[in-house]
């Protein structure tokens, strides 16, 4: 999915609006992990938790999951981060032939899914899904979005976006960017908002995925289709790729924000 992707700030840091920034850290990861696909191995789901022990991230953007392999993978998070509420969301893609879910060979959901550190006093954050209206209609898989809202905190996203067609990914790109987070915000209230997810739209690429971007919002990649992208309220710092050690076809993407601290100095992130 497009970026995605923060649902809270974590235990000590100050929201946007606050009295001061608060500092995040992103981590989007497509694990391939349907069991249908030739990148399958049967390895990504524990070489992701050892990624999260390892970077300690405070959301993490998840694609190409099956539904149990979002509450494997919050407890990961949840282990590194004792005294947090760790809430999780899955979004199934929709299976066109069926009109049901599209299925992991295990025979559970399969889709998308996002992972966030709240303060374990707070609310618990609304959650916002959908399918897009332009869908490539060669491929049976019908691609969707999700949505985590922190209340006055902060909405993260996530989504995977068509695979088989540059000119639907970048339909579905400009819907979320211009209709889905702007909705979302109208009915949650404003927030700065993150979106982490693989676009299968790269810069550079034809089409290009600067092309559904706004001019004023926050971007970095890994080089490859996997972005992250925040509104210019969110500041994004110091990306890696990650190592996946062959267990899936992408690396992990990771990225620091600052949600409130204003553009860094000598102007923007925005990778090209």
């Amino acid at each position: 999915m497009f970026l995605l992707v923060v649902a809270g700030i974590p235990a000590g840091s100050s929201p946007a609006g606050g009295t001061g920034p608060g500092t995040l850290r992103v981590l989007q990861m497509n694990l391939c992990n349907s069991g249908r696909a030739g990148c399958w191995t049967g390895r990504a789901v524990p070489r992701a938790a050892g990624v999260i022990a390892a970077e300690v991230p405070d959301v993490v953007t998840l694609n190409e999951v099956c539904r149990d392999d979002v509450d494997t993978l919050r407890r990961a998070l949840a282990a590194v981060h004792p005294g947090s509420r760790i809430d999780a969301a899955f979004q199934a893609a929709g299976d066109r032939p069926s009109g049901a879910a599209t299925r992991c060979v295990n025979g559970q959901p399969y889709g998308i899914g996002l992972l966030a550190r709240l303060d374990a006093g707070g609310d618990r954050p609304e959650v916002h899904r959908g399918t897009y209206p332009a869908q490539d209609l060669a491929d049976p898989e019908e691609r969707v979005w999700l949505c985590l809202h922190a209340v006055a905190v902060l909405h993260a996203c996530t989504t995977h976006l068509a695979n088989t067609d540059g000119a639907v990914a970048l339909a579905q790109c400009g819907q979320l960017v211009g209709a889905v987070v702007p909705a979302v915000r109208r009915a949650a209230g404003y927030a700065p908002t993150v979106l982490g997810g693989d676009l299968n739209l790269r810069a550079g690429g034809v089409p290009d995925v600067r092309s559904c971007v706004p001019p004023d919002y926050r971007r970095i990649d890994d080089g490859a289709r996997q972005q992250i992208i925040a509104t210019s309220d969110v500041t994004i710092c110091c990306r890696r790729a990650l190592d996946m050690a062959g267990s899936t076809d992408h690396p992990a993407l990771l990225a620091t924000l600052t949600v409130g601290g204003g553009a860094p100095a000598g102007g923007s992130t925005t990778a090209r």
